[in-house]
């Protein structure tokens, strides 16, 4: 594990516990250079399910990317990283209890979507507006539209 201050390869681990509501470890590191204090989360990979791409391709299902995408879409929002991986573990959770192998795409996407449509709104456009490449304002008023109709 590198340290993110000074770039030095031999940290020690200082705390390590498990993540209450996931299957992983956080640890508390120090590197042995600097001495910065850093923090890393560690998961169980429990899925090795492919995702199929909208253009057709496949790739190893990655909760980090998925939790990067939910995070760009709640900037500045009053979202906590406790809700976006409580959205990522419903994701894991599909993909394991419905055993599969491979899943499109659009069902991660979809369940991300509902997920944030109750969570926040704005959150929830923001992420609609990227995942269903609107391209026009047309379609946003129409998504907002529904929003106010629809709760």
């Amino acid at each position: 594990m590198r340290c993110p201050n000074c770039g030095f390869d031999e940290n020690k681990v200082i705390d390590s516990r498990p993540l209450t509501k996931e299957n992983g470890i956080r640890r508390r590191r120090e590197c042995e250079k600097c001495s910065y204090r850093f923090t890393t989360y560690e998961y169980i990979s429990l899925t090795t399910a492919l995702v199929i791409k909208s253009n057709g391709t496949r790739e190893e299902f990655n909760r980090e990317k998925l939790i990067r995408s939910i995070s760009l879409a709640c900037v500045k929002r009053p979202v906590s990283m406790d809700s976006i991986h409580t959205i990522v573990k419903s994701v894991e959770n599909k993909i394991l209890s419905e055993g599969l192998v491979e899943i499109p795409s659009k069902q991660i996407g979809e369940v991300v979507i509902e997920a944030l449509k109750n969570i926040d709104k704005v959150a929830y456009i923001r992420f609609a507006s990227v995942y269903h490449d609107f391209e026009s304002v047309e379609e946003f008023n129409r998504r907002i539209q529904d929003l106010e109709q629809n709760g």
